[in-house]
């Protein structure tokens, strides 16, 4: 008797081994748009999670942003339904306009993702990309003039985010559907190519990348993803040790302030120290003896950790930061992404929410 067709074979394995560190009995969500790579992961998933020892359903966002775009979610979810998923959600949101339209849509659709697998109680959420999605990544990190970190693309498992199909092409996702005899929905503006930028890398630069570096190119960006991701891994580590210990100074200068600010009648400061809330205060001392490419790595991460607007973070932010460690003249406060803010004071970078 013969096989599963290669590619749909390669899926249901793919699935299998992104969720082998799950406990059992774990409730485990798709994200199906309808596209082909929803789909086809929403098939290898309804597939292999059972045989996991995980339940499989599904959560299909619905963005309002294209005419017809609810008939096309409740299609999409009564496909997730016939594959055999179960629960399966179809969640409308509203986009927003902050960052622009692609990056709104899909602030509301991880937003509405997580929302669900809370509700549900889900311990994992599989998302769709593939290895093209990830050289595409690879491509907009570039030409943002990005580090390591983004150039790292996406993480197979990050927190409740897993991406299985990442190690599998585009090509081999649109065998699979034939192989499968699914009807996905295809995306007007993934093949447009005057429409999102991933459209125009998808339909006019990799295929002159290939034509001029012949082909494997997006495998090559792919590794160099993966590359990057494991230098970055260990790197934010250090960077994260390196905070920890400007945080422990700065708490242990607040408390060798507060015993010397106190005043005779009470255990009140004799100053305010911090005004307005604080987030996080970090010492100085600590950080300015760090090298500078370290430095900049935990200031980053302090950032990320202030602001709700992490992706809005840019190598100015960063570089402002750590002018108040290494290149201190008295300048005042740094402005960061959604109200956050920084200053230096009394020793210690000092941040405060919005």
């Amino acid at each position: 008797m013969a096989g599963p067709h290669p590619d749909v074979a390669a899926a249901r394995l793919a699935v299998r081994r992104n969720v082998e560190d799950l406990p059992g009995g774990s409730l485990v969500l798709v994200a199906c748009s309808g596209g082909p790579d929803s789909l086809v992961l929403a098939a290898a998933a309804a597939f292999a999670l059972p045989r996991a020892g995980l339940g499989a359903g599904a959560v299909v966002v619905d963005h309002g942003l294209q005419e017809g775009s609810a008939e096309v979610a409740r299609r999409a979810g009564e496909q997730c339904r016939a594959l055999g998923l179960d629960p399966v959600e179809v969640r409308p949101v509203q986009v927003g306009t902050a960052g622009g339209m692609e990056a709104a849509a899909r602030e509301a659709r991880y937003a509405a993702l997580e929302d669900a697998a809370r509700t549900l109680g889900a311990a994992a959420v599989l998302l769709g990309h593939t290895l093209d999605d990830q050289a595409e990544t690879v491509l907009l990190a570039l030409a943002r003039g990005s580090g390591a970190r983004s150039l790292s693309g996406m993480a197979p498992v990050r927190g409740l985010w897993r991406r299985p199909l990442l190690g599998l092409r585009r090509g081999q996702v649109l065998e699979a559907v034939a192989a499968l005899g699914l009807e996905p929905w295809h995306d007007p503006s993934n093949s447009d190519p005057h429409g999102p930028r991933r459209s125009a890398l998808r339909t006019r630069v990799l295929p002159v990348l290939t034509e001029v570096l012949g082909p494997g190119v997006p495998e090559a960006l792919a590794r160099t993803a993966e590359q990057l991701r494991e230098d970055t891994e260990v790197l934010d580590s250090l960077a994260r040790e390196l905070l920890e210990r400007a945080a422990t100074g700065a708490s242990a200068a607040d408390a060798r302030s507060d015993d010397d600010a106190r005043s005779d009648d009470g255990d009140r400061p004799a100053f305010e120290f911090l005004s307005p809330p604080t987030t996080a205060r970090y010492a100085v001392r600590e950080l300015e003896a760090a090298p500078a490419a370290l430095r900049r790595r935990a200031l980053h991460l302090a950032v990320l950790a202030a602001t709700p607007l992490a992706g809005a973070v840019s190598r100015e932010h960063v570089l402002a930061l750590d002018a108040l460690v290494a290149d201190w003249r008295g300048q005042g406060e740094v402005a960061l992404p959604g109200g956050a803010r920084c200053r230096r004071d009394r020793g210690m970078l000092i941040f405060s929410g919005p």
